[in-house]
């Protein structure tokens, strides 16, 4: 039986944002030892999967340490060093084993570093030395570096985006060390980086579909264990950000190149159908009246305040459009206002308040809106995710209220989260099913768990820290030339 250590820091870090904590971490996902299995076992994740196929497999799984946080900005050194000497005492202890297997992300930055899954796999095999084997499965939006293709054996990133395949990666990173431990295959593995960065592209929609189609065509050809376009997370102002492709063979390491560099090309050549633009909100909330008609609901994201891109999720553009038109029977969720979902839940059900609310963070998103709302609904915020991705997993939104205004019942949260599916807003007493018009605030994790309910979707790009609008954001440190900030900029393999 072989013992398999069992880790991950996931951070993915929106660098035009405040800090992140070692408290953000620790109110998120803070889990040392055995308590990972418990917290992980039975969801889509990652480490769900890892763990699921350890399970199949009789690999004796040795948990170490797992944190997260909600995207925000660059990490602080504290909160840092922490988190590795966690992971990397927790190796220590759990020593001997024969491998690795971590859930890293791909777009974390601390301050002072700019590739920290290099940083963090570094810190690992100063405990276990540079022969055994790593495999680390990382987000499609990691920003992917040589030095991460150095440090593992294997990188294994997700298809799709929304990431319903979080638990096959996971699965498939766990059977690829037990493959190589048994000296069925002995990888290659080939990155190609492009002059190139993209906004959010959701892999079911062109031409982030036939990228993926063709990455498949490779890892069907004989010798192919897994060829991976990772779209990078733009929103990271550092050297490394932007584009890259990953390809890992059998003992063949020209053809893992050639592999990368053909996907690549194919990028290339359909750059400019990544730049997308997007409606302003109002115009937006036009379009849903107009497409409703043919019948409900109409569902508006919000790309620009997305909580799952680094946004702060209490932008009120969005909403004041919703406001603004006279809707009926409409829902939006969720805000982030811990202070109005605290007056809420001193008023109880039944009052009626006035508030100011949203825009609390900055002036970017939005300005507060002064709203007169009826307290329906008080809630814990904790629910279970159904969506395919994530699956199972637990999220605790703290206090939060439903309130009514306008024609619009607003979910207000004390935390800022993504809404992945409708359970925020059936926790509230909201069937979105049967709304006219339903605004949240995602770039495209929604459709995993929307796209069955919604007639008809419109995406809005107010001005927010997610913006698709790449060229609106204040780059310093960005490698230069790249496209589309610079038009002129040249790929060649």
């Amino acid at each position: 039986m072989y013992r398999i250590a069992l880790g991950g820091i996931n951070h993915e870090s929106n660098t035009f944002c405040p800090p992140t904590t070692l408290e953000m971490f620790r109110q998120q996902t803070w889990c040392v030892g055995p308590e990972i299995v418990v917290r992980f076992s039975g969801t889509r994740t990652y480490i769900g999967g890892m763990i699921e196929a350890a399970g199949r497999l009789g690999v004796d799984l040795a948990p170490t340490f797992a944190a997260s946080a909600q995207p925000w900005g660059a990490i602080t050194p504290e909160a840092f060093t922490t988190m590795v000497d966690e992971l990397t005492g927790g190796l220590r202890q759990a020593m001997p084993v024969d491998a690795v297997c971590l859930a890293l992300h791909g777009a974390g930055v601390a301050e002072g570093i700019s590739d920290l899954e290099s940083a963090v796999l570094e810190a690992v095999r100063g405990v276990v030395g540079p022969a055994m084997p790593i495999a680390v499965t990382l987000d499609l939006h990691g920003n992917i570096t040589p030095r991460m293709v150095e440090l593992a054996t294997g990188l294994f990133g997700v298809h799709e985006y929304p990431h319903i395949d979080s638990y096959e990666r996971g699965q498939e990173a766990m059977e690829f060390l037990v493959r190589v431990l048994r000296g069925e295959i002995t990888p290659e593995m080939a990155v190609e980086i492009l002059p190139l960065l993209i906004p959010a592209s959701p892999s079911r929609v062109e031409p982030a579909r036939a990228i993926n189609e063709y990455c498949h065509r490779w890892e069907r050809e004989p010798g192919m264990i897994d060829c991976a376009f990772f779209h990078g997370f733009s929103h990271t102002d550092i050297p490394e950000a932007g584009v890259t492709v990953v390809a890992v063979a059998e003992s063949d390491l020209p053809q893992a190149q050639r592999a990368a560099r053909a996907v690549a090309q194919e990028i290339w050549a359909r750059r400019a159908a990544f730049q997308k633009t997007y409606p302003a909100p109002a115009e937006a909330v036009a379009e849903a009246i107009r497409l409703e008609a043919d019948g409900g609901p109409v569902l508006i994201n919000e790309i620009s305040d997305n909580p799952g891109g680094g946004a702060p999720g209490d932008g009120t553009h969005l909403l004041r459009a919703m406001l603004d038109a006279g809707l009926t029977d409409s829902a939006f969720g969720t805000l982030y206002d811990p202070e109005v979902a605290e007056a809420a839940h001193q008023a109880g059900v039944g009052a009626s308040i006035r508030v100011r609310l949203g825009a609390k963070t900055d002036a970017l998103h939005g300005e507060p809106i002064d709203l007169e709302a009826y307290v329906k609904c008080l809630t814990d915020g904790k629910y279970r995710v159904s969506a395919l991705m994530g699956r199972g997993w637990q999220v605790d939104l703290r206090k939060t209220a439903r309130l009514a205004s306008r024609g619009v019942d607003i979910v207000v949260a004390s935390r800022r989260a993504q809404v992945l599916d409708p359970e925020p807003f059936l926790l509230h007493g909201i069937d979105v099913a049967r709304c006219r018009i339903v605004g949240l605030k995602s770039s495209a994790h929604f459709r995993a768990g929307f796209e069955r309910i919604a007639r008809h979707i419109v995406s809005t790009d107010s001005p927010g820290l997610s913006t698709s609008n790449l060229p609106s954001l204040p780059y310093r440190r960005l490698r230069r030339p790249i496209y589309p900030l610079d038009r002129d900029a040249v790929y060649g393999p």
